[in-house]
Formats: structure tokens, C-alpha cells, sequence
């Protein structure tokens, strides 16, 4: 399993189903400026994935209130991803989810991202790519293991956090909470007023 924290992610331009349900291509670097959330996901019409995909599409707007793009991805077709979405939620569908739904029909992607497993499905790979499109934090899950959503809009918290204040942020931070200075002294300071809490 590849390592891509502190490197350029790969680039790419596919065919997608885009917010306002038709298709079109996406490039990865279509977004640079911007932070990209990028998630891998098994398959269309399965089960775990429907409720990441609407568990993303329900915090889209905390994400874009922090300048991120939301952009899912899964080996299936255009034409898959286009039937999913118009099969509603109480069908098992995941609806007019708004954001680009990126087709992966020949693996490509999640061979670059190396998420590809048994070079058959992806596993649940999320990727939290900076506005230099540096990858900054990911984590890969396996099949039966759905993931938090909340756990990433905290990740692009820290992240904005560190980048604006040059400050750290120690375990279990949150936004408005204690971080600190990288230093011998910083460590000290928090330990010695949050380490009960820790």
C-alpha cells in the first residue's frame, strides 16, 4: 500500500456525473486552489456505500464553507453512477447527490491511489488533498468498514488550523480548541494543562 501523505496525487481526467445530473469530464487538477476531499468506494447499488455517499452529500455544505470539493469515485460506469443517483434513497438509490461522481471504468485511478484490491474493487480510500494538490491525510478501509464522515471535515479543520497559525494540533483536536507550538516547549506548555483530557 502506497503512501501518498506529502506527495503530489495523481493527476486525473475521467468521465463523471456531475451535480446537475449529466456528464462530463473531470480533472483532478481542475481543482487546484481549492482542498479536494477525493473518496474511493467499492461499487454502485451496494450497501455500505450508499450511506458514505449520502453521509458526504448531507456535510457538503460544512465542506464548501471551507473550500473543499467533494469527489467520489468507484470503477463503475457513468451510465451506473447516473442510475444510482436517480434511484431514490428509500430504494436503495443515494439521490441527486451534489457532487461530481467519478467514473473509474478502467481502474486507473484506484491503481494510481493504490486502493485497488484483487484489481477488482477499491477499498474505502479517502485522500485530503491540499490547494497545492499535496496530499495531506488519507486512510484506507477495508470492504466491510464504513468510514466517518465528521472525522474528515475535522482533518481539513487541523489542516487549515496548521497552515494559518503554523501551530500543531495534538490528538483529538477540534476547532476553537488548544494547539501547539512544534517545539520542546509547546509540548510541555499543553501537556501540562490537557494531558488528564487526553
Amino acid at each position: 500500500m502506497s503512501v501518498l501523505v506529502g506527495k503530489q496525487a495523481p493527476d486525473f481526467t475521467a468521465e463523471a456525473v456531475l451535480p446537475d445530473g449529466s456528464f462530463g469530464e473531470v480533472s483532478l487538477s481542475d481543482y487546484r486552489g481549492k482542498y479536494v476531499v477525493l473518496f474511493f468506494y467499492p461499487l454502485d447499488f451496494t450497501f455500505v456505500c450508499p450511506t458514505e455517499i449520502i453521509a458526504h452529500d448531507k456535510r457538503r455544505a460544512a465542506f464548501e464553507a471551507k473550500n473543499v470539493q467533494i469527489l467520489g469515485c468507484s470503477i463503475d460506469s457513468k451510465f451506473s453512477h447516473w442510475a444510482w443517483r436517480n434511484t431514490p434513497i428509500d430504494k436503495g438509490g443515494i439521490g441527486e447527490v451534489q457532487f461530481p461522481m467519478v467514473a473509474d471504468l478502467t481502474k486507473q485511478i484506484a491503481r494510481d491511489y493504490d486502493v485497488l484490491v484483487d484489481d477488482s474493487v477499491a477499498l474505502r480510500g479517502s485522500f485530503l488533498i491540499d490547494k497545492d494538490g499535496v496530499v495531506q491525510h488519507q486512510v484506507i478501509n477495508n470492504l466491510p468498514l464504513g468510514r466517518n464522515i465528521d472525522e474528515m471535515l475535522r482533518m481539513v479543520d487541523a489542516l487549515q488550523f496548521t497552515e494559518e497559525h503554523g501551530e500543531v494540533c495534538p490528538a483529538g483536536w477540534e476547532e476553537g480548541a488548544s494547539a501547539m507550538t512544534p517545539d520542546g516547549d509547546g509540548v510541555a506548555s499543553y501537556l501540562a494543562g490537557n494531558a488528564a483530557n487526553l
